[in-house]
């Protein structure tokens, strides 16, 4: 079995969120792995569903439970390009996620602002992976959508 670096699933993530900047949705895309396996991929697709809950990582929880068979990813990681926000961090307690990957940090709406940890206490969490890229593409976003 060919392993895969943490850096190659977070591209991966990163190459969702261009397909939401390329369909007008906020750029930020999820991959969720298992066994070195990527079994789910999402985008936010909140315009598209017209659905607000339609981010990037409950869509990828829920393909990958699906995928599963199973409510719980014990042994999966999820790679994400943004900060969860508290809807998703909450998402991502209950699936009960081995380790979560995110890029950019976003200090208007992530759940780490709060005081609280919304994580599973065994959820490990590594900040800062291609965390300048996903910034950037964010700005870009939003500067396009000012014009």
């Amino acid at each position: 079995m060919e392993i895969y670096s943490d850096e190659y699933f977070m591209n991966e993530a990163f190459k969702q969120a261009q397909l939401a900047f390329e369909e007008g949705e906020i750029p930020v895309g999820a991959v969720v792995v298992c066994n070195n396996r990527i079994i789910a991929r999402a985008y936010n697709q909140t315009e598209k569903l017209t659905d607000v809950t339609a981010h990037a990582e409950v869509l990828a929880i829920t393909a990958a439970s699906n995928y599963l068979g199973a409510k719980y990813l014990k042994e999966c990681k999820l790679y994400v390009t943004l900060e969860p926000c508290v809807m998703c961090a909450g998402a991502m307690y209950w699936a009960q996620l081995g380790e979560i990957f995110f890029g950019a940090e976003d200090p208007v709406r992530g759940f780490s602002r709060l005081e609280t940890n919304l994580l599973h206490p065994k959820t490990k969490i590594h900040r800062g992976l291609m965390a300048d890229q996903s910034n950037r593409l964010i700005l870009d976003f939003f500067k396009e959508l000012r014009k």
